[in-house]
């Protein structure tokens, strides 16, 4: 006999908030790994050694608990779609970062949450308080006052983080239509797994040849455990994300990243000595205002019984 597949989930937005928090605490860290070996190590490598990890992890884990990742039909043909996102989103933040400083290449990638916002709205037919939509639009404002003009100083990789906005809201849009029918871990396991099968021919193909960002260059060995870090925190992060949207709709989530830019912008000072201009900083306080407004209100919401909610 198969085993269980997961059941759906009631809304929890609370919890899924909190796990949201763990996401923005948890990405930009793997952000800031990235941006300090991403010069010494070919972006296809970075690429494979990222989902390798993810992958090798997560399918344990699976394997020791027991969890069903067998897959079929329409959740499997998602998924597949969910990998080649991922893998198109990362690749482009990864470009991007080794020419912004991380908390504005995470600011301009910041329309996001508000594609998602309308994702959810006219794809999902998601409910959209006005509230939420005020407290979007305060931080998406915020956000504005965080980009600084950088086209003239790095030129086109300075619209790599529109890209990545882009695709990772497809990609949670995607998440978001399976992630209730799908055990989180498992679903990690398998677009770990589906992203090496796609990565894996083109390093067989391009490995050896004269493209820089394709080919497999011998690491350092200091360069290891920052790239296991790196690993390690991307594989946590996402299945965060993934866990989160489990239990509260892109909706409710999306303002929430907003706090992500404050995070970045941490550790940009802390690892980098990047510190943001006063508009910059004045943007961030508006964007963190913006988020934690949405978890008091769901939190306040959560403990009024549901015939009572407005």
């Amino acid at each position: 006999m198969g085993q269980k597949q997961a059941t759906p989930s009631a809304d929890q937005p609370f919890l899924g908030i909190l796990l949201m928090l763990g996401f923005c605490v948890l990405a930009p860290l793997g952000d800031a790994l990235v941006k300090l070996v991403g010069d010494r190590v070919p972006l296809l490598q970075l690429l494979i050694l990222r989902f390798a990890m993810q992958a090798g992890i997560l399918a344990m884990v699976v394997g020791l608990t027991g969890r069903n990742w067998r897959m079929g039909g329409r959740v499997l043909r998602l998924s597949w779609l969910r990998a080649g996102l991922h893998i198109a989103g990362i690749a482009a933040i990864f470009i991007a970062l080794r020419y912004l400083p991380i908390a504005e290449a995470i600011a301009i990638a910041f329309v996001m949450p508000f594609l998602m916002l309308l994702l959810g709205k006219y794809v999902l037919d998601e409910e959209i308080g006005a509230r939420r939509m005020w407290a979007c639009f305060v931080g998406f404002t915020g956000t504005l006052m965080v980009v600084q003009p950088t086209f003239a100083e790095v030129g086109w990789p300075a619209l790599l983080p529109l890209l990545v906005a882009v695709v990772f809201a497809l990609f949670m849009l995607v998440t978001r239509q399976i992630a209730r029918e799908v055990d989180p871990i498992a679903l990690q396991a398998v677009n770990g797994v589906q992203a090496l099968c796609l990565l894996l021919p083109v390093a067989l193909i391009f490995g050896a040849g004269e493209i820089r960002a394709l080919q497999m260059a011998a690491i350092a060995p200091g360069d290891w455990s920052l790239l296991i870090a790196m690993g390690l925190t991307g594989t946590v992060a996402h299945l965060l994300m993934s866990w989160s949207l489990r239990y509260a709709p892109s909706a409710t989530l999306a303002p929430m990243q907003y706090l992500e830019i404050s995070v970045a912008t941490l550790y940009g000072w802390m690892i980098f000595a990047d510190l943001p201009n006063g508009l910059a900083a004045a943007g961030i306080c508006v964007t963190m205002g913006a988020g934690l407004y949405i978890v008091m209100r769901e939190r306040s919401m959560s403990r009024i019984p549901p015939i009572e909610q407005p």
